[in-house]
């Protein structure tokens, strides 16, 4: 009877140390991808770093903000710098650009799409043009300089993304949905017509989410940066899912060289505080305007009514003054 009980006694004891010599494996493989993330993060980001000589804020700004402790903005720009095109990155056009605004209190984002094509006036070049052309004067700075100028308020970073890392991050997090408005035949990233969508929510892989940004030939360039803002927010809301977290590391490979941005890794994580709750609050606005077929070509010609409500909000939600006398938005948010 004694054997019988130190038989079912060692084997109970056998079981409990496999249990917990699994757990133990188990656990420090967690954190050795942990780290491993982590390095591959913070290489991807350096990679990415590029500091623009003789910025340190924008001169709307005392001071440099701080992440998590001061209302902020982020000027997102894609470009084409494909073998396609021939062209440079700072010698190519802005194909898609978009300003965030994120408030710290409330944990919400304000995300306003531009068209590509809005009449503005360009500081690097002392004109109006394409808002599109002002990257292939002068580069990140003088985008952020035009937006600037253009809503009166600070852009405190930015981030300049190319096709590629467009593509390869959608990929990376096994595609994101979005509604397709009309059936959809476009070129790829390769100027290829291998595009074919039907109209209809649906998952799209990165060339798929690529030729949706793109497309507008059957509508305007309004409809156009609605469906960017779309695509962010779908992107948002996936890499805030919990089964993405084991997609980083796919992520983090896509953008490294692919990507350009005065944000450091340190700043980076801190922004993963909007996504620690889920999915934040991200109200899209719109930069009302008509097409012009002007002596110089075609424009988009900005409503100065939007212009001037659009440069408020944003102000608002910064915590910026605002003088005009123009009626604000009424928003428990901000």
């Amino acid at each position: 009877m004694t054997n019988k009980k130190q038989r079912k006694s060692t084997r109970l004891t056998t079981i409990l140390k496999s249990v917990l010599v699994i757990s133990t494996i188990l656990l420090l493989c967690a954190a050795i991808y942990g780290v491993y993330l982590t390095k591959q993060a913070e290489f991807a980001v350096n990679q990415a770093h590029e500091k623009i000589d003789g910025r340190e804020n924008s001169s709307k700004r005392d001071g440099k903000v701080q992440p998590l402790k001061d209302n902020l903005s982020i000027l997102l720009i894609g470009v084409d710098d494909s073998e396609v095109r021939q062209q440079g990155a700072d010698a190519s056009r802005s194909d898609a650009l978009m300003l965030a605004t994120l408030n710290n209190k409330s944990k919400t984002v304000k995300l306003v799409s531009i068209p590509r094509d809005a009449y503005v006036y360009i500081p690097a070049a002392g004109y109006q043009d394409k808002i599109t052309h002002s990257h292939s004067l002068g580069g990140a700075i003088s985008t952020i300089e035009t937006v600037e100028e253009l809503f009166d308020v600070p852009v405190d970073y930015y981030v300049r993304m190319n096709f590629n890392a467009f593509i390869d991050v959608v990929n990376a997090l096994d595609g994101v949905e979005a509604t397709v408005p009309y059936e959809l035949l476009e070129k790829d990233e390769f100027d290829r017509t291998a595009v074919h969508l039907m109209p209809g929510k649906q998952t799209l892989n990165g060339s798929e989410a690529l030729a949706f940004a793109r497309t507008r030939k059957q509508d305007t360039d309004v409809d156009r940066g609605k469906r960017q803002q779309e695509l962010v927010q779908a992107i948002v809301k996936k890499a805030a899912s919990m089964e993405s977290v084991l997609k980083y590391d796919d992520v983090m490979r896509a953008v490294g060289s692919n990507m350009k941005t005065d944000l450091t890794f340190s700043e980076i994580k801190s922004f993963l505080y909007y996504l620690s709750k889920g999915m934040p609050q991200i109200d899209t606005l719109t930069l009302e305007g008509e097409d012009e077929n002007l002596p110089e070509g075609y424009y988009y010609i900005v409503d100065e009514t939007s212009r001037q409500l659009i440069s408020e909000k944003l102000r608002k939600h910064l915590g910026l003054p605002v003088t005009t006398s123009t009626e604000l938005e009424t928003n428990t948010h901000e």
